[in-house]
């Protein structure tokens, strides 16, 4: 990342989620690729994405090649959040030291799953696997399997996560999946400009969902 990320809204949220999808680019069109195979300009990204939970709105941004690492690029996006943040949110994707140490040095904490067989890590080396270390010993204390992962899940508020797939998953609704420019550098303009009509319609309000009793 050799630019410096534009904050996509004026919040100051105090908890943070990370999420990311693929799209497609100046790709050939799916009935050809069905009828010919996979075209060589048939090319992939991935939208990297940093949702407040309580407004849905975009904070962060970032397009990136697609085999660029979840972790990776959210260690990047950390230092351009807002300095309001407490908590970030990811899932196992984001179950990485460098970012647990970049959220540790922004006095964030980190709320990720563990991966499954983690061990514990020396905090005295390594002060920022604290959260993650607290973590695994929650879990195994739960019975260690999966209903312990679910139920420290609970106890811990992931559930706020799902809402980044949601942000997602609007994205990919309103805009599609493929990008028209060509050019990462354009891609990056395009993503921008995409988000923040996002949150202007995120801002004009989110749909609400209504249960209707049967007859």
């Amino acid at each position: 990342m050799d630019k410096e990320l534009k904050k996509l809204s004026s919040r100051r949220p105090t908890d943070i989620i990370f999420d990311s999808s693929g799209v497609k680019v100046y790709g050939e069109g799916e009935w050809k690729v069905r009828q010919h195979g996979k075209s060589k300009r048939r090319t992939w990204r991935k939208i990297h994405l940093a949702v407040c939970p309580c407004s849905h709105e975009i904070i962060l941004s970032e397009l990136t090649e697609s085999n660029k690492a979840d972790a990776s690029v959210a260690n990047q996006m950390v230092p351009y959040l807002p300095k309001s943040i407490k908590n970030s949110y990811g899932d196992g994707a984001y179950d990485n030291q460098s970012f647990y140490r970049s959220c540790h040095h922004r006095g964030i904490t980190s709320i990720i799953p563990p991966r499954k067989g983690g061990r514990l890590s020396s905090q005295a080396k390594n002060p920022w696997m604290k959260n993650r270390n607290d973590a695994l010993r929650a879990i195994r204390g739960l019975g260690g399997d999966g209903e312990a992962r679910k139920l420290w899940k609970k106890l811990c508020g992931y559930h706020k996560r799902s809402l980044a797939e949601s942000a997602m998953y609007r994205f990919k609704r309103i805009f599609g999946g493929e990008f028209r420019s060509r050019k990462l550098e354009y891609q990056r303009a395009e993503l921008y400009a995409k988000s923040l009509t996002m949150n202007r319609i995120t801002k004009l309000g989110m749909p609400k969902g209504y249960w209707k009793m049967a007859a």
